[in-house]
């Protein structure tokens, strides 16, 4: 196998852009990747989509063929992939295996979207088929992605002990990082206190514990080690590259193996937790060595549980590794100093491609306004529905 490098990394604002179809935003993400790599849509061999399911794509998900037609056709080959809010990381890993294999010397991966408002306020699933759960836990069951977060974070309160006051405490660091970064949506302060003023979505989680949903779009391009040298572009390496799926027995019991037996050994959230753990192993690093991660905040009680999950710490340290000051940058372990989900609004399929972004951004040294210093090694994980999971190591 051979290694893969990141050359150029791009990506539009995050926010609500009603003048803006969602090719627009993937043109200028895809054509800002590729001008920081100093490459042309003509030295593109292959392009590889992450696939919304809410517009675009020619009506079948085809967003890279769309982008491609958009550009310029000189047949490039198009690849899209589903992995619902972990197609970002699918779709990296596929242009990284399609690097690797020897087939291809340049790859572009993407994702673009543009979310409906609110907490995604139509069903995913299929009304007209009994048997799809996803669609039946919407509405049989009125368990909307807040209800089962909640539920999560009643446990944690319960085990560990952590506080209204704890979780606020996450959100508001997320707003702190958040304030130097020119791509987040959400960028103002915010304090304990009005997180805890502001609505009570599903206790204990309020509003502004809770990521809003958001348009964005943001693409990378990797390259075989050869031509990253003929650039002389060899600063940031993929070291690990991983998508995972669930396994019977999780503890979380997730969507739609809501029965299932719990097991020992499997890890809670175990689609994310077995992409960290074979990422550590593919890059041969551990914990220990990571100076930055950028993972999915979907709500604050991930950046609690998560970190304790994949084993940075121990199960129920992370309240105290928060009060001392340790997730923040500067911190033994600062967790999203892009300002993360809560900050940006998940924008689908193109949150996995936007946080090797920024993982990409702080390896070089350009994460103007929230740089963590002398940061070398960097890490990923991503959740998606379908007990999808990914997780991408990049190195200098």
């Amino acid at each position: 196998m051979r290694q893969v490098y990141v050359v150029g990394v791009g990506a539009h604002p995050w926010g609500k852009w009603p003048d803006k179809p969602q090719l627009q935003l993937a043109l200028e993400a895809t054509g800002a990747a590729l001008a920081d790599a100093e490459l042309g849509w003509r030295d593109v061999q292959a392009l590889v989509a992450a696939s919304s399911r809410f517009e675009g794509g020619m009506g079948w998900g085809l967003h890279a063929n769309e982008v491609a037609q958009a550009v310029g056709e000189h047949g490039m080959a198009c690849v899209n992939v589903g992995g619902a809010c972990a197609a970002g990381a699918i779709a990296i890993q596929t242009a990284y295996a399609m690097i690797a294999s020897g087939r291809y010397d340049v790859v572009c991966a993407m994702g673009a979207e543009r979310m409906p408002k609110g907490f995604i306020p139509r069903p995913p699933g299929s009304q007209d088929d009994i048997t799809d759960h996803d669609y039946l836990r919407w509405v049989a069951m009125g368990a909307t992605n807040p209800a089962y977060w909640a539920i999560e974070a009643q446990r944690r309160m319960h085990e560990h002990g952590t506080t209204a006051q704890t979780l606020a405490a996450a959100a508001v660091m997320m707003r702190r990082h958040a304030a130097g970064n020119a791509l987040a949506r959400f960028r103002q302060p915010s304090s304990i206190e009005a997180v805890l003023a502001s609505p009570m979505v599903a206790d204990p989680l309020h509003l502004l514990e809770i990521c809003p949903v958001s348009d964005g779009a943001a693409a990378v391009v990797l390259v075989s080690e050869a031509y990253a040298k003929r650039l002389g572009r060899t600063e940031v390496r993929i070291a690990g590259c991983v998508a995972a799926t669930g396994q019977f027995g999780d503890p979380a019991r997730r969507i739609p193996t809501i029965a299932s037996t719990v097991r020992a050994g499997v890890d809670h959230t175990s689609e994310v937790a077995t992409a960290v753990a074979r990422a550590f192993a593919m890059a041969g690093v551990g914990p220990d060595d990571v100076d930055l991660l950028e993972m999915a905040d979907n709500t604050a009680w991930h950046l609690l549980a998560w970190p304790e999950i994949f084993g940075f710490y121990a199960p129920g340290e992370g309240d105290g590794m928060l009060a001392d000051g340790q997730l923040t940058i500067g911190g033994r372990l600062p967790l999203n100093p892009s300002g993360g989900f809560l900050s940006f609004g998940e924008a689908t399929t193109a949150q996995a491609v936007l946080q090797v972004c920024e993982l990409a951004w702080q390896l070089r040294g350009q994460a103007e306004g929230h740089q963590v210093e002398g940061a070398k090694v960097a890490m990923s994980a991503v959740l998606g529905l379908g007990a999808n999971g990914g997780s991408v190591i990049l190195t200098r």
